[in-house]
């Protein structure tokens, strides 16, 4: 049966997956990313509220503890000298909080919760997207948008969890948040490196670092 819509990361025709809480779930053959359809996609609103509901106190020490991998990653190749981009902070960017505490040059953009375009105009040494990717309704358009913010020798710095082959799909809580839209195997992220520009990913658990 053909399907109505593409993959919104490759363009490539996807197949039928699964079905949970009444919302369809395909699978990509081309870049083996894993997605729910969109016309299950969250509204604006629907997103704005679901993101209001997140714990995600900037002073928390188990929050903090949280993205320590993408803090300690920025830390070991950056300075304060340099220019970063935390891309969807949401409403509690405590990655960006911890590395300003330390005098990080890095500048906030959500496009919810800190909609400050002018920020998309600029280019960076580094970017973070901290538990963003999985939201992402348009990845193809976001990727190489963060792509193209990078300068050169630039990184990308990602985390999310990231889906395989012994997963249970429909048991994994990963997909239950209905915000979360767009899941990556490690063969996806390989994907995208090789199809945006990137020269090298490197995967360290939930930690994902494209280089420019």
């Amino acid at each position: 049966m053909r399907q109505e819509f593409e993959c919104k990361l490759c363009g490539f025709e996807p197949e039928n997956f699964c079905e949970f809480r009444q919302r369809s779930y395909f699978r990509c053959e081309n870049c083996f990313s894993i997605f729910m359809h969109p016309e299950h996609y969250p509204s604006y609103e629907e997103e704005k509220m679901r993101y209001q509901l997140h714990n995600n106190d900037v002073n928390d020490p188990g929050y903090q503890k949280f993205v320590m991998p993408i803090v300690n990653a920025v830390k070991k190749r950056f300075t304060h000298k340099h220019k970063g981009l935390d891309f969807g902070a949401g409403t509690g960017p405590v990655a960006s909080k911890l590395l300003q505490d330390e005098h990080y040059n890095i500048a906030l953009y959500d496009p919810i919760f800190h909609n400050y375009p002018e920020k998309l105009n600029s280019s960076y040494n580094y970017i973070v997207c901290c538990e963003v990717i999985e939201h992402f309704h348009t990845p193809r358009k976001e990727f190489k948008l963060l792509k193209s913010l990078l300068k050169s020798r630039g990184v990308l710095y990602c985390m999310t969890e990231i889906y395989n082959e012994n997963i249970d799909f429909l048991n994994w809580y990963y997909k239950n948040d209905e915000t979360h839209v767009f899941f990556y195997q490690k063969s996806t992220l390989e994907w995208i490196m090789r199809n945006f520009g990137f020269s090298n990913v490197n995967v360290r658990g939930r930690l994902i670092q494209f280089f420019a």
